[in-house]
């Protein structure tokens, strides 16, 4: 992972999307669905990279304090039932941090790469790596339809810059090209009212799926929920809502 300086850079990744202008599965000719997401997971921190917390347990003093560790935030994902009949995990897919921190990072990202809006990690797009996170898929493997879970943790107030910088998403990629289609995506974004400290609903469709995916981030104190869901039949904004809530619940009372 690479590092910048402090403060100014968040202040530069909130403010700089709005300066900017617009930027696996086999491919089909009509896939079923929205193409299964390219994994864009976030690799898990070298032993050398991380701060120890005893047994998973929050950080009692620093910077970190209070704030859960990979390990403690595994158990806030979704459980495999609460996913309809048909899906699995896809066990490449689960990741956490595990029991310690990582250093918080930020990368200056002037020009983002819209493309990581077709990847389950997709708030990596920000360029602010969190201190911890845990993260799962499930998929249907007959029609590749998909559900993407993450959850990442921050240090003081940077979980709601990365929340705004999320909530500008579709102002700086209206759209973005297909990997497994090569076909044009569109991106739309709207406010989720309700949902968390503050959420996003991002919507991708194109001429090559039938059906299409949403993409949501709320925040939760101290911690930023990102779910990506696929669908065939709708643009996968219940799933992605539906998830989103569970996860926002599960973290209630956990995150700082």
């Amino acid at each position: 992972m690479r590092q910048i300086s402090p403060a100014a850079a968040l202040l530069a990744v909130a403010v700089l999307p709005l300066a900017l202008t617009a930027c696996s599965a086999t491919p089909k000719a009509a896939p079923k669905a929205a193409p299964k997401s390219a994994p864009t997971a976030a690799t898990a921190a070298t032993p050398g990279a991380l701060t120890s917390a005893a047994a998973g347990a929050p950080a009692t003093d620093g910077p970190n304090k209070g704030l859960l560790t990979g390990t403690g935030l595994g158990p806030a994902l979704a459980p495999a039932s609460f996913f309809p009949a048909g899906y699995a995990v896809e066990v490449e897919g689960e990741r956490t941090s595990g029991p310690g921190y990582r250093k918080q990072e930020v990368v200056e990202t002037p020009t983002p790469d819209c493309t990581l809006l077709g990847g389950t990690s997709w708030t990596n797009i920000t360029g602010i790596t969190g201190v911890s996170f845990a993260q799962d898929d499930y998929v249907n493997k007959n029609t590749s339809e998909e559900y993407a879970q993450e959850i990442d943790v921050y240090q003081g107030a940077t979980s709601t810059t990365v929340l705004g910088a999320l909530g500008m998403l579709s102002k700086v990629c209206p759209a973005f090209t297909d990997d497994q289609t090569h076909g044009k995506v569109t991106v739309t974004e709207k406010p989720l009212p309700g949902v968390g400290d503050g959420a996003w609903a991002i919507t991708e469709t194109s001429p090559a799926w039938q059906g299409g995916t949403t993409l949501v981030a709320a925040r939760v104190g101290s911690a930023v929920v990102t779910v990506l869901v696929s669908s065939s039949t709708d643009k996968g904004a219940a799933g992605a809502t539906r998830l989103t809530t569970q996860l926002v619940g599960n973290l209630k009372g956990k995150s700082s």
